[in-house]
């Protein structure tokens, strides 16, 4: 299974991004998937995920900024990402493990088998 994200980039606070994943195959070992994201000299953290059935959840800091959706086919994640600040500077990671009855459950990082890069994003 491959991960793999685009859409990084510099944005200016305020703007927005939209970030794309791409998962090389759909298997009900990846039918949860999820956003993280490391700022330098930081630990790793859930940004959000998706289950089987499309339930979304969110760390609550990014609640309202941020939205996590899916295509039909289930191979291709996104983060919408609305009025960024300096503070969202991070490499933005996908992730995907297996649902459990469909849910995802849980936002830790070392709960996720299948990782992609990540992609740079910059905030100014």
């Amino acid at each position: 299974v491959q991960l793999v994200e685009s859409g990084g980039g510099s944005v200016q606070a305020g703007g927005s991004l939209r970030l794309s994943c791409v998962i090389s195959s759909y298997a009900e070992s990846t039918n949860c998937m999820g956003w993280f994201r490391q700022a330098p000299g930081k630990e790793r953290e859930g940004v959000g995920n998706i289950g089987l059935h499309g339930l979304t959840t969110y760390a609550d800091s990014m609640k309202g900024r941020f939205t996590i959706s899916r295509d039909n086919a289930k191979t291709t994640l996104y983060l919408e990402m609305n009025n960024l600040t300096p503070e969202d500077t991070a490499t933005y990671y996908c992730a995907a493990k297996p649902s459990r009855g469909g849910y995802c459950y849980s936002l830790f990082s070392r709960d996720y088998t299948y990782w992609g890069q990540g992609t740079q994003v910059t905030v100014s």
